[in-house]
């Protein structure tokens, strides 16, 4: 009989929603101000060192607030620290994890998240079954998806042969970059019926 493959979690858009127009937009903010929020805080060279972790929180915030109006000073803190505090699951996330964990499969984390991670990542429904020793987030190695030398650290930490693991990613150059490693890999399009689907093609043993 052969082996159940490990599964391989990315968390933002597969176990989680991380949408920042949505933090944006539960805080008040429309128009030019919330265009100016996304621009300034989540898509800048800061928010991708935050999860390299080679900056911190605050200094997320302090580089913000240098290119944003004094008026947003207070939502671009509140959106670096507070983000994640109305967790939104991925539709189907929960159940899809409780059954492979009831089913038997081992399962890993893999993401490109800031040290924050490790507070808030118990706020994920199902998290329960996904260990903290088998929580593999970016800013604890100073590495970034897709960067093969990621993979690599990951394979190495939990003495995994690539061709045994199965890694879900919403980000395609993420899992090219694990199949090109040796990985299994789907991309997750938000669709849980599809996902369930394609890993039991995969050999995944899944309800429908």
């Amino acid at each position: 009989m052969s082996m159940k493959p490990n599964i391989v979690f990315d968390m933002g858009q597969v176990l989680m929603d991380f949408a920042p127009p949505t933090f944006i937009a539960r805080l008040g903010y429309t128009g030019d101000d919330a265009q100016a929020l996304l621009r300034e805080v989540f898509r800048g060279w800061e928010w991708v060192a935050f999860d390299r972790g080679d900056v911190t929180g605050q200094d997320v915030v302090d580089s913000a607030c240098s290119r944003l109006p004094k008026r947003l000073h207070q939502a671009a803190h509140d959106l670096v620290f507070h983000w994640w505090e109305e967790m939104i699951p991925m539709p189907g996330a929960r159940e899809l994890v409780t059954e492979l964990h009831e089913k038997g499969y081992d399962m890993y984390v893999l993401s490109n998240a800031s040290q924050d991670f490790h507070t808030y990542f118990d706020r994920i429904p199902g998290s329960e079954y996904l260990p903290r020793e088998r929580r593999f987030v970016s800013s604890d190695y100073k590495l970034l998806k897709p960067e093969h030398e990621i993979y690599e650290l990951f394979l190495k930490t939990y003495s995994l042969d690539p061709a045994t693991c199965i890694f879900i990613d919403d980000n395609p150059p993420n899992v090219e970059a694990a199949r090109r490693l040796g990985f299994r890999a789907l991309v997750h399009r938000g669709d849980p019926v599809r996902l369930r689907r394609e890993l039991r093609e995969l050999g995944v043993e899944v309800e429908g």
